[in-house]
């Protein structure tokens, strides 16, 4: 077996020397926001929120997610010659830590909207993303918020639906059938975080079910097109705030404008309809799971902050239970446990900057002309967006000339800080009830809504299996020598 590549090993040391100097400060300021939001807006309201969804499992929290699109968080991410704020997408990890150390469903609430916003980015097609993005844009300075969401989840087909090898043994059911000037879409989405919330909605399909990972096609359908409808809403042991929402489509007709890749466009592309696919998915993948690591690392952050406030308050024997040193001892376990969650989502963050999504939104030009160039100027920039040109490009620099080995390893990194993070998360939850006995049960202590809302985060963007599956995939079992992506052999 031949030892790993030294850009699988040393991706945070590469990236060092290559990432502009200012996007350090850039992620110290997000997070200082982050860090103000939820001691201002998610602590005061969490507990109170949780019990009211425990009550009324429907209930929408449309305060506070104007209450986000107040501050500027659904477009804070977006490129400012969409009207966005412009910041750098690996600045939003950190962000997203600090909102979930204190409730990871008010979290997802912001964190979701940007599955959507990469979904579509993924993509690269400009026009819709200077459509859609322009929206939400406009929804921040109305104050009315434009979210999106992602639409691939299935009823019998969960996680096949996020690989392509898998995809072709699940059971997929969402049809896609093209007709004069655009295409029918027919079938059910559930699961969908932020559905009822979202004003637009990435949607996967297939135009043959017997050969769905060769006839894929993505596209944004809007709140209140005709066929289009919402179902009911999930009840879920954690979580709660964030809705799972079922999407219903019956003949639900997409024009061809908002059609963001079909099988017509993967025709300039080098790849297979197939391969292109998986990367595009791939693109996705690599950035939300790291994504679901940094909801891991904020909440194994919750819960640790939880019990040591407790161990400080706490007499066991006329002694504060932090001065007992089997209660230090698992303190010092669940802070190890925090971050490590941190590292894992922040060398994925690297590995994306290198080799993936934030590629060229790494780069020391493009950061700082997005970040100094007037206002005035990129608004007219903008209108180059319109135009088949910026599509061309996009796809040329991020899908023709990415890679295998450079998507192996985002996507490997991104698999390996999902189901890292996501069990450290569950495991401080575990350890806070350890110390805390009884006292961790109460509603008011916090640690049980921790680990109700962690057990979720080894579910969704892929099961925690799955991940596994495709980090041997990628990275572990490279050089097993099988052609199958998922094979039985043992790595050597």
């Amino acid at each position: 077996m031949r030892p790993p590549p030294f850009e699988d090993m040393l991706v945070s040391l590469d990236a060092s020397a290559r990432i502009p100097a200012g996007m350090v400060s850039e992620t110290r300021e997000v997070m200082a926001l982050g860090r103000r939001f939820a001691r201002e807006v998610v602590r005061p309201r969490a507990l109170e929120l949780d019990a009211r969804l425990h009550e009324d499992p429907d209930h929408l929290d449309w305060e506070f997610v104007k209450t986000a699109n107040e501050w500027g968080l659904y477009s804070m991410w977006l490129p400012k010659f969409f009207g966005g704020g412009g910041y750098n997408f690996m600045s939003m990890a950190p962000f997203i830590e600090e909102v979930s150390s204190q409730c990871l469903a008010m979290a997802n609430l912001i964190g979701v909207h940007y599955l959507g916003v990469g979904t579509l980015s993924a993509s690269w097609n400009a026009q819709i993303m200077r459509r859609v993005f322009s929206e939400v844009a406009q929804g921040e300075k109305t104050g009315e918020p434009c979210l999106i969401s992602l639409a691939i989840t299935e009823p019998s087909a969960g996680t096949d639906a996020e690989e392509v090898d898998l995809m072709d043994r699940g059971e997929m059911s969402c049809r896609i059938t093209r007709c004069d000037g655009g295409y029918k879409v027919n079938g059910t989405k559930i699961f969908i975080s932020n559905g009822h919330l979202s004003t637009w909605h990435m949607t996967m399909g297939f135009e043959d079910l017997s050969r769905p990972s060769e006839t894929a096609i993505m596209l944004a359908v809007k709140t209140g097109t005709p066929g289009f409808s919402f179902g009911r809403i999930e009840r879920k042991m954690g979580q709660k705030a964030c809705p799972a929402s079922v999407l219903v489509f019956d003949d639900c007709f997409v024009p061809d404008e908002l059609v963001a890749l079909d099988h017509r466009q993967f025709s300039g592309l080098s790849r297979s309809h197939r391969q292109t696919t998986m990367q595009v998915i791939d693109y996705v993948v690599s950035t939300s799971r790291a994504g679901v690591g940094a909801f891991g690392a904020g909440a194994a952050r919750g819960a640790y902050e939880e019990a040591l406030a407790f161990a400080s308050e706490t007499e066991v024997d006329g002694t504060l239970l932090v001065n007992h040193e089997w209660a230090q001892c698992l303190l010092a376990e669940m802070y190890k446990n925090v971050s490590l969650a941190r590292l894992t989502y922040m060398e994925t963050n690297y590995a994306n900057a290198l080799y993936g999504f934030f590629r060229l939104m790494g780069s020391a030009p493009f950061f700082y002309s997005m970040k100094y160039a007037p206002r005035p100027l990129l608004d007219r920039l903008s209108g180059l967006f319109g135009s088949g040109w910026a599509t061309r490009m996009f796809r040329q620099t991020h899908l023709e000339n990415q890679l295998e080995s450079e998507a192996h390893r985002t996507s490997g990194w991104a698999s390996l800080c999902k189901f890292t993070a996501t069990d450290l998360a569950v495991k401080n939850g575990h350890l806070a009830l350890e110390l805390m006995g009884q006292a961790g049960l109460r509603h008011d202590r916090r640690v049980e809504k921790h680990l109700r809302d962690a057990k979720l985060l080894q579910i969704y963007e892929g099961t925690n299996q799955l991940n596994r599956l495709n980090l041997f995939k990628c990275m572990a079992g490279a050089d097993c020598g099988q052609a199958e992506p998922f094979c039985d052999c043992p790595a050597a």
